[in-house]
């Protein structure tokens, strides 16, 4: 296998990207948190081009606020009179706004500035919470996984005693709202307290309330979050997500830790389902069985097509370790694994190319390949590359409706995977 950053290092720019900043990061985890109010501390153009990339991605309206700094407001008033003038002017036009907690997340502006973002917190009465995302370093995982180490660090109380049947499980942020539920009831089944943090499958699954677009609708509460010291178990998902369930554990060392790199195909899930048999002494429902043979059965249904391919992939790290194991398992070569940023999380993935890079980089390798997965920005270079098929996973998919209920997660998520680039490999195959 070949490892190499140096395509990367030494390009001037990137063409075509699949990279994304992260504030962007920031603002997604904030919305998985009941009542929350995401504040960019930003120019308005920032806070304005993450919601139209959420509103279009997941085809909802997004609840996010900026504090409009400008690059001379920034230096001759200050960021902290900039951040609570935003917070008051809120609550001014909407009387009967009660945000439950502000999330304040930087940009590259205001992290050059160098704004006092934790002093301006003694000001404020509602629950504040802060983290520095600049977007001149990271990306959209990273920032997402410092958003929840902020959320724990900062909110969650310390705790001696643990509750034995209450579990928190961090997840990575390419999961899909569907996802986490879905991994949430599974918990949920072996008889514990589940809660996830952050928890987008009531924000951002397709279900309409009132009121929706101006606050965060998580699934998780601020006092549920203050409480999580007490959680005999945190299950992190994704090598980013470790440090944050290592905060948590910081805040009770009586916690239990489980950690794994993806639950995509049958060893990933048989890790995570064997796991928690053996802390609850108990065997898996019915169901879950059946959904375990459906896989078996799958990997056998699909191996010809898939075993006989080549495959591009790009996304973030996480996500691309869960599906590049999938697709080995069942004999899929993977040309090249194109990720958005670094990530320790890239040494465990087995392809011909794992690199950092952009779809420039990975256009030199969709000739040889048989499908791409990526985001739908590689829908139109594809368009001159006839033979390969093309389906999008990551952010953003503006090409398709319902992103939001895609599960690629677990037994039952990985049989429809597999089904999916399967059928789309065998439409290819048989055209050319």
């Amino acid at each position: 296998m070949e490892f190499s950053l140096s395509r990367h290092e030494h390009k001037p720019l990137q063409v075509n990207p699949i990279k994304h900043s992260q504030p962007m990061g920031a603002t997604l985890a904030y919305l998985g948190v009941k009542d929350c109010m995401p504040l960019m501390h930003s120019a308005q153009g920032c806070a304005s081009y993450t919601k139209v990339f959420f509103t279009r991605h997941f085809n909802e309206p997004i609840a996010i606020n900026n504090t409009s700094v400008s690059d001379i407001t920034a230096v001759l008033d200050g960021g902290d009179y900039s951040i609570l003038m935003a917070i008051e002017n809120i609550q001014n036009k909407e009387k009967n706004l009660k945000p439950s907690m502000i999330g304040l997340h930087t940009t590259g502006l205001t992290e050059t500035k160098g704004d006092d973002v934790r002093g301006v917190g003694m000001h404020i009465e509602i629950p504040y919470v802060f983290v520095n995302t600049p977007d001149y370093e990271g990306g959209m995982e990273s920032g997402w996984a410092l958003t929840v180490t902020a959320m724990i660090e900062q909110l969650t109380v310390a705790a001696t005693e643990i509750k034995p049947n209450k579990l928190v499980f961090l997840p990575h942020l390419s999961m899909q709202p569907i996802e986490v539920e879905k991994i949430k009831a599974v918990c949920e089944d072996f008889g514990f307290e589940t809660y996830a943090l952050p928890d987008l499958s009531t924000s951002l699954d397709g279900y309409w309330e009132a009121g929706q677009g101006k606050l965060a609708n998580g699934g998780i509460t601020v006092e549920q979050i203050r409480d999580l010291g007490t959680s005999a178990v945190v299950v992190s998902i994704g090598t980013s997500m470790k440090k944050s369930a290592l905060a948590l554990q910081k805040k009770n060392p009586a916690m239990v830790h489980l950690h794994f790199d993806h639950l995509m195909g049958l060893d990933g899930c048989d890790n995570f389902v064997s796991a928690l048999m053996k802390i609850r002494h108990m065997d898996p429902k019915p169901f879950m069985k059946r959904w375990r043979s459906r896989l078996q059965d799958a990997m056998l249904d699909s191996h010809f097509l898939i075993g006989s391919s080549h495959f591009v992939i790009t996304g973030e790290p996480d996500m691309l370790v869960g599906m590049c194991a999938l697709i080995r398992s069942v004999g899929g070569t993977i040309d090249a694994a194109v990720s958005t940023t670094f990530s320790d999380a890239l040494h465990m993935i087995e392809a011909e190319n794992v690199f950092v890079g952009d779809l420039e980089d990975a256009r030199r390798f969709f000739d040889k390949a048989d499908m791409v997965i990526s985001n739908f920005h590689a829908e139109r270079i594809l368009h001159s590359v006839h033979h390969t098929a093309l389906v999008i996973r990551g952010f953003p998919n503006y090409e398709e409706l319902g992103n939001q209920l895609k599960n690629d997660q677990l037994y039952e998520g990985s049989t429809y995977f597999l089904f999916e680039i399967a059928n789309e490999l065998r439409k290819v195959k048989h055209e050319h």
